[in-house]
Protein backbone atom coordinates (compact mmCIF):
# COMPACT_ATOMS: atom_id res chain seq x y z
CA UNK A 1 0.00 0.00 0.00
CA UNK A 2 1.42 3.36 -1.02
CA UNK A 3 1.69 6.17 1.50
CA UNK A 4 1.35 9.95 1.86
CA UNK A 5 4.21 11.94 3.40
CA UNK A 6 4.02 15.52 4.64
CA UNK A 7 7.17 17.62 5.06
CA UNK A 8 6.97 20.78 7.16
CA UNK A 9 10.10 22.46 5.90
CA UNK A 10 12.07 25.67 6.16
CA UNK A 11 14.09 26.63 3.04
CA UNK A 12 14.14 24.09 0.22
CA UNK A 13 17.37 23.19 -1.58
CA UNK A 14 18.10 21.27 -4.76
CA UNK A 15 19.68 18.35 -2.89
CA UNK A 16 16.54 17.94 -0.75
CA UNK A 17 14.35 17.84 -3.86
CA UNK A 18 16.56 15.13 -5.38
CA UNK A 19 15.79 13.00 -2.32
CA UNK A 20 12.09 13.85 -2.54
CA UNK A 21 12.10 12.69 -6.16
CA UNK A 22 13.50 9.34 -5.09
CA UNK A 23 10.81 9.11 -2.41
CA UNK A 24 8.06 10.02 -4.89
CA UNK A 25 8.76 6.76 -6.72
CA UNK A 26 7.93 4.80 -3.55
CA UNK A 27 4.88 6.61 -2.14
CA UNK A 28 1.59 7.83 -3.50
CA UNK A 29 1.87 11.49 -2.55
CA UNK A 30 4.50 13.87 -1.16
CA UNK A 31 3.35 17.20 0.25
CA UNK A 32 5.80 19.96 1.21
CA UNK A 33 5.01 23.15 3.11
CA UNK A 34 8.00 25.45 2.75
CA UNK A 35 9.28 28.85 3.82
CA UNK A 36 10.07 31.47 1.13
CA UNK A 37 13.19 31.00 -1.02
CA UNK A 38 16.39 32.33 0.57
CA UNK A 39 17.73 35.26 -1.47
CA UNK A 40 21.28 33.99 -0.86
CA UNK A 41 20.40 30.64 -2.45
CA UNK A 42 17.65 31.28 -5.00
CA UNK A 43 17.32 27.74 -6.28
CA UNK A 44 14.92 27.09 -9.12
CA UNK A 45 13.00 23.84 -8.69
CA UNK A 46 11.46 21.74 -11.41
CA UNK A 47 8.10 20.10 -10.92
CA UNK A 48 8.10 16.47 -9.76
CA UNK A 49 5.13 14.22 -10.42
CA UNK A 50 3.30 13.30 -7.25
CA UNK A 51 4.87 16.17 -5.26
CA UNK A 52 2.83 19.21 -4.18
CA UNK A 53 4.51 22.31 -2.69
CA UNK A 54 2.72 24.89 -0.54
CA UNK A 55 4.05 28.30 0.51
CA UNK A 56 3.93 28.68 4.28
CA UNK A 57 3.05 32.44 4.23
CA UNK A 58 -0.29 31.49 2.68
CA UNK A 59 -1.35 29.63 5.83
CA UNK A 60 -2.12 30.60 9.39
CA UNK A 61 -2.20 27.90 12.05
CA UNK A 62 -5.87 27.07 11.57
CA UNK A 63 -5.60 26.68 7.79
CA UNK A 64 -2.35 24.72 8.09
CA UNK A 65 -4.01 22.25 10.47
CA UNK A 66 -6.90 21.96 8.01
CA UNK A 67 -4.46 21.26 5.16
CA UNK A 68 -2.76 18.53 7.17
CA UNK A 69 -6.11 16.97 8.03
CA UNK A 70 -7.11 16.97 4.36
CA UNK A 71 -3.81 15.34 3.36
CA UNK A 72 -4.14 12.77 6.18
CA UNK A 73 -0.42 11.85 6.04
CA UNK A 74 1.06 8.50 7.04
CA UNK A 75 4.27 10.25 8.12
CA UNK A 76 5.13 13.86 9.00
CA UNK A 77 8.71 15.15 8.87
CA UNK A 78 9.27 18.52 10.56
CA UNK A 79 12.29 20.76 9.99
CA UNK A 80 13.39 21.76 13.49
CA UNK A 81 11.28 23.34 16.23
CA UNK A 82 11.45 27.02 15.29
CA UNK A 83 8.06 27.16 13.53
CA UNK A 84 5.33 26.97 16.17
CA UNK A 85 2.63 26.26 13.55
CA UNK A 86 4.60 23.21 12.45
CA UNK A 87 4.80 22.06 16.07
CA UNK A 88 1.03 22.41 16.37
CA UNK A 89 0.52 20.11 13.37
CA UNK A 90 2.91 17.48 14.78
CA UNK A 91 1.21 17.64 18.17
CA UNK A 92 -2.18 17.19 16.49
CA UNK A 93 -0.99 14.05 14.65
CA UNK A 94 1.21 12.61 17.41
CA UNK A 95 0.16 9.03 18.07
CA UNK A 96 -1.79 8.86 14.81
CA UNK A 97 1.31 8.64 12.59
CA UNK A 98 5.09 9.00 12.99
CA UNK A 99 6.02 12.65 13.61
CA UNK A 100 9.72 13.07 12.87
CA UNK A 101 11.90 15.93 14.10
CA UNK A 102 14.94 16.82 11.99
CA UNK A 103 17.86 18.68 13.57
CA UNK A 104 21.46 19.41 12.66
CA UNK A 105 22.72 21.14 15.81
CA UNK A 106 25.70 19.83 17.78
CA UNK A 107 25.50 19.56 21.56
CA UNK A 108 27.62 22.42 22.95
CA UNK A 109 26.27 22.55 26.51
CA UNK A 110 25.22 26.18 26.09
CA UNK A 111 22.65 27.77 28.40
CA UNK A 112 20.19 27.96 25.49
CA UNK A 113 20.60 24.26 24.76
CA UNK A 114 20.29 23.27 28.43
CA UNK A 115 17.03 25.22 28.69
CA UNK A 116 15.77 23.64 25.46
CA UNK A 117 16.51 20.17 26.81
CA UNK A 118 14.42 20.87 29.91
CA UNK A 119 11.58 22.15 27.71
CA UNK A 120 11.86 19.24 25.30
CA UNK A 121 11.70 16.60 28.01
CA UNK A 122 8.08 17.44 28.72
CA UNK A 123 6.98 19.03 25.44
CA UNK A 124 8.59 16.94 22.69
CA UNK A 125 7.28 13.65 24.13
CA UNK A 126 3.81 14.67 22.96
CA UNK A 127 4.96 16.17 19.63
CA UNK A 128 7.68 13.97 18.06
CA UNK A 129 8.01 10.21 17.86
CA UNK A 130 11.42 10.12 16.16
CA UNK A 131 14.48 12.22 15.38
CA UNK A 132 16.30 12.30 12.03
CA UNK A 133 19.81 13.74 12.06
CA UNK A 134 22.57 14.16 9.45
CA UNK A 135 25.23 12.12 11.27
CA UNK A 136 27.22 11.30 14.38
CA UNK A 137 27.91 14.92 15.53
CA UNK A 138 24.18 15.42 16.20
CA UNK A 139 23.46 12.16 18.03
CA UNK A 140 24.28 13.31 21.56
CA UNK A 141 21.98 16.34 21.21
CA UNK A 142 19.13 14.16 19.97
CA UNK A 143 19.66 11.85 22.93
CA UNK A 144 19.56 14.75 25.38
CA UNK A 145 16.28 15.89 23.81
CA UNK A 146 14.81 12.58 24.96
CA UNK A 147 15.14 10.30 21.91
CA UNK A 148 16.64 6.85 22.46
CA UNK A 149 18.86 5.26 19.83
CA UNK A 150 15.98 3.14 18.50
CA UNK A 151 14.20 6.36 17.53
CA UNK A 152 17.20 8.23 16.07
CA UNK A 153 18.08 7.83 12.38
CA UNK A 154 21.06 9.30 10.52
CA UNK A 155 21.43 10.48 6.92
CA UNK A 156 18.92 13.34 6.82
CA UNK A 157 21.09 15.58 4.59
CA UNK A 158 22.04 14.00 1.28
CA UNK A 159 23.59 15.24 -1.96
CA UNK A 160 22.03 14.72 -5.38
CA UNK A 161 24.33 11.74 -5.79
CA UNK A 162 23.43 10.87 -9.39
CA UNK A 163 24.21 14.34 -10.72
CA UNK A 164 27.61 14.56 -9.06
CA UNK A 165 28.47 10.96 -9.94
CA UNK A 166 28.04 11.80 -13.62
CA UNK A 167 30.33 14.80 -13.15
CA UNK A 168 32.93 12.59 -11.46
CA UNK A 169 32.90 10.08 -14.29
CA UNK A 170 33.15 12.84 -16.87
CA UNK A 171 35.99 14.57 -15.02
CA UNK A 172 38.09 11.43 -14.51
CA UNK A 173 39.51 11.45 -18.03
CA UNK A 174 40.06 15.21 -18.09
CA UNK A 175 41.86 15.19 -14.75
CA UNK A 176 44.03 12.24 -15.73
CA UNK A 177 45.20 14.11 -18.83
CA UNK A 178 45.86 17.41 -17.05
CA UNK A 179 44.98 17.78 -13.38
CA UNK A 180 43.42 21.21 -12.71
CA UNK A 181 45.23 23.15 -9.99
CA UNK A 182 42.15 25.01 -8.82
CA UNK A 183 40.53 24.92 -5.37
CA UNK A 184 36.79 25.50 -5.17
CA UNK A 185 34.97 27.31 -2.37
CA UNK A 186 31.20 26.83 -2.46
CA UNK A 187 29.14 28.72 0.10
CA UNK A 188 27.73 32.00 1.27
CA UNK A 189 29.75 35.17 1.59
CA UNK A 190 29.44 35.65 5.35
CA UNK A 191 32.15 36.06 8.04
CA UNK A 192 31.31 32.83 9.91
CA UNK A 193 32.02 30.92 6.71
CA UNK A 194 35.71 31.72 7.18
CA UNK A 195 35.99 33.45 3.81
CA UNK A 196 38.34 36.22 4.99
CA UNK A 197 40.79 33.77 6.58
CA UNK A 198 40.56 31.66 3.43
CA UNK A 199 41.37 34.53 1.09
CA UNK A 200 44.24 35.67 3.30
CA UNK A 201 45.65 32.17 3.67
CA UNK A 202 45.47 31.48 -0.05
CA UNK A 203 47.09 34.80 -0.90
CA UNK A 204 49.96 34.27 1.57
CA UNK A 205 50.47 30.66 0.47
CA UNK A 206 50.59 31.63 -3.18
CA UNK A 207 52.99 34.51 -2.47
CA UNK A 208 55.33 32.35 -0.38
CA UNK A 209 55.39 29.29 -2.65
CA UNK A 210 54.87 30.81 -6.09
CA UNK A 211 52.54 27.91 -6.94
CA UNK A 212 50.20 27.80 -9.93
CA UNK A 213 47.00 27.07 -7.98
CA UNK A 214 43.87 29.21 -8.24
CA UNK A 215 40.94 29.68 -5.86
CA UNK A 216 37.49 29.71 -7.45
CA UNK A 217 34.69 31.01 -5.23
CA UNK A 218 31.01 30.28 -5.88
CA UNK A 219 28.25 31.88 -3.83
CA UNK A 220 26.77 35.16 -2.70
CA UNK A 221 25.68 36.83 0.53
CA UNK A 222 25.81 39.99 2.62
CA UNK A 223 29.59 40.30 2.21
CA UNK A 224 29.67 39.88 -1.56
CA UNK A 225 30.70 43.50 -2.08
CA UNK A 226 33.57 42.99 0.39
CA UNK A 227 35.07 40.10 -1.57
CA UNK A 228 38.84 40.09 -1.83
CA UNK A 229 40.21 40.54 -5.34
CA UNK A 230 43.68 39.03 -5.66
CA UNK A 231 45.73 37.30 -8.32
CA UNK A 232 44.54 33.72 -8.61
CA UNK A 233 41.21 34.33 -6.86
CA UNK A 234 38.10 34.24 -9.06
CA UNK A 235 34.51 35.01 -8.00
CA UNK A 236 31.52 33.50 -9.84
CA UNK A 237 28.59 34.63 -7.70
CA UNK A 238 25.65 32.26 -7.14
CA UNK A 239 25.31 29.40 -9.63
CA UNK A 240 22.33 27.16 -10.17
CA UNK A 241 23.23 23.45 -9.68
CA UNK A 242 23.29 22.86 -13.46
CA UNK A 243 25.79 25.71 -13.88
CA UNK A 244 27.94 24.44 -11.02
CA UNK A 245 28.14 20.97 -12.54
CA UNK A 246 29.62 22.45 -15.71
CA UNK A 247 32.65 23.96 -13.95
CA UNK A 248 33.41 21.08 -11.57
CA UNK A 249 35.61 19.17 -14.06
CA UNK A 250 37.79 22.29 -14.15
CA UNK A 251 38.63 22.24 -10.42
CA UNK A 252 40.90 19.89 -8.50
CA UNK A 253 40.04 20.32 -4.80
CA UNK A 254 37.41 21.73 -2.46
CA UNK A 255 37.75 23.91 0.64
CA UNK A 256 35.19 24.74 3.33
CA UNK A 257 36.67 26.97 6.07
CA UNK A 258 33.56 27.63 8.19
CA UNK A 259 33.97 28.60 11.83
CA UNK A 260 30.92 26.42 12.51
CA UNK A 261 29.01 24.23 10.04
CA UNK A 262 26.49 21.84 11.62
CA UNK A 263 26.74 19.64 8.51
CA UNK A 264 27.56 21.12 5.09
CA UNK A 265 26.00 19.18 2.20
CA UNK A 266 28.55 20.77 -0.14
CA UNK A 267 31.17 18.45 1.40
CA UNK A 268 29.10 15.43 0.34
CA UNK A 269 28.54 16.92 -3.11
CA UNK A 270 32.21 17.63 -3.71
CA UNK A 271 33.20 14.20 -2.41
CA UNK A 272 30.76 12.67 -4.90
CA UNK A 273 32.33 14.84 -7.61
CA UNK A 274 35.68 13.20 -6.78
CA UNK A 275 37.55 16.13 -5.22
CA UNK A 276 40.16 16.07 -2.45
CA UNK A 277 38.71 17.93 0.54
CA UNK A 278 40.08 20.66 2.81
CA UNK A 279 37.78 21.24 5.81
CA UNK A 280 37.94 23.10 9.08
CA UNK A 281 37.57 21.02 12.22
CA UNK A 282 34.08 22.48 12.71
CA UNK A 283 32.43 20.87 9.65
CA UNK A 284 29.90 18.19 10.56
CA UNK A 285 29.88 16.43 7.18
CA UNK A 286 33.64 15.97 7.32
CA UNK A 287 33.03 13.31 9.98
CA UNK A 288 31.50 11.16 7.23
CA UNK A 289 33.37 12.19 4.10
CA UNK A 290 36.92 13.26 5.04
CA UNK A 291 39.64 10.88 6.17
CA UNK A 292 42.82 12.75 7.07
CA UNK A 293 45.61 12.15 4.57
CA UNK A 294 43.50 9.74 2.51
CA UNK A 295 41.21 12.14 0.67
CA UNK A 296 42.12 15.51 2.15
CA UNK A 297 43.20 17.45 5.21
CA UNK A 298 41.70 19.14 8.25
CA UNK A 299 42.73 22.55 9.58
CA UNK A 300 41.78 24.57 12.64
CA UNK A 301 38.80 26.86 12.12
CA UNK A 302 39.41 30.60 12.27
CA UNK A 303 43.17 30.03 11.78
CA UNK A 304 44.95 31.44 8.76
CA UNK A 305 48.20 29.70 9.73
CA UNK A 306 46.53 26.29 9.99
CA UNK A 307 44.81 26.79 6.64
CA UNK A 308 48.12 27.68 4.98
CA UNK A 309 49.52 24.36 6.24
CA UNK A 310 46.58 22.51 4.69
CA UNK A 311 47.03 24.36 1.38
CA UNK A 312 50.73 23.46 1.50
CA UNK A 313 50.00 19.76 2.07
CA UNK A 314 47.66 19.81 -0.90
CA UNK A 315 50.14 21.66 -3.10
CA UNK A 316 52.92 19.20 -2.30
CA UNK A 317 50.95 16.27 -3.70
CA UNK A 318 51.59 14.93 -7.18
CA UNK A 319 48.76 14.92 -9.71
CA UNK A 320 48.59 11.14 -9.35
CA UNK A 321 48.15 11.45 -5.59
CA UNK A 322 45.44 14.06 -6.07
CA UNK A 323 43.63 11.71 -8.46
CA UNK A 324 43.81 8.91 -5.91
CA UNK A 325 42.42 11.17 -3.20
CA UNK A 326 39.54 12.21 -5.43
CA UNK A 327 38.61 8.59 -6.10
CA UNK A 328 38.59 7.88 -2.37
CA UNK A 329 36.31 10.89 -1.82
CA UNK A 330 33.89 9.44 -4.35
CA UNK A 331 33.93 6.08 -2.57
CA UNK A 332 33.13 7.73 0.77
CA UNK A 333 30.24 9.65 -0.80
CA UNK A 334 28.35 6.38 -1.29
CA UNK A 335 27.55 6.27 2.45
CA UNK A 336 24.42 8.40 1.97
CA UNK A 337 22.29 8.37 -1.18
CA UNK A 338 18.77 9.56 -2.10
CA UNK A 339 17.71 5.89 -2.24
CA UNK A 340 18.90 5.28 1.33
CA UNK A 341 17.24 8.57 2.35
CA UNK A 342 13.96 7.39 0.85
CA UNK A 343 14.26 4.04 2.61
CA UNK A 344 14.61 5.86 5.93
CA UNK A 345 11.31 7.68 5.36
CA UNK A 346 9.64 4.37 4.52
CA UNK A 347 10.99 2.84 7.76
CA UNK A 348 9.31 5.61 9.74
Amino acid sequence: MKKRVLFLYTELAEYFMACVEALSNEVEEVHIVRWPVNEEAPFQFRQIEGVTIYDKPNFDRKSLLKLAEDINPDTIVCSGWVDKDYLAVCEKFFGKCPTVLTLDNWWQNSLKQRLLVQFAKWKFRSVFSDAWIPGKPQRSFAQKLGFDDAHISEGFYCADKAAFQKTFEKALKERSNSYPHRILYLGRYLPFKGIYEMWEAFDLWKEESGNDWELWCVGTGDDWEKRVEREGIKHFGFLQPSELLKILPEVGAFVLPSHKEPWGVAVHEMAAAGLPLLCSDQIGAASAFLEEGKNGFYFESDSTASMIKAFTKLGNLSDEELMSMGKHSNELSQKITPKKWSETVLRF
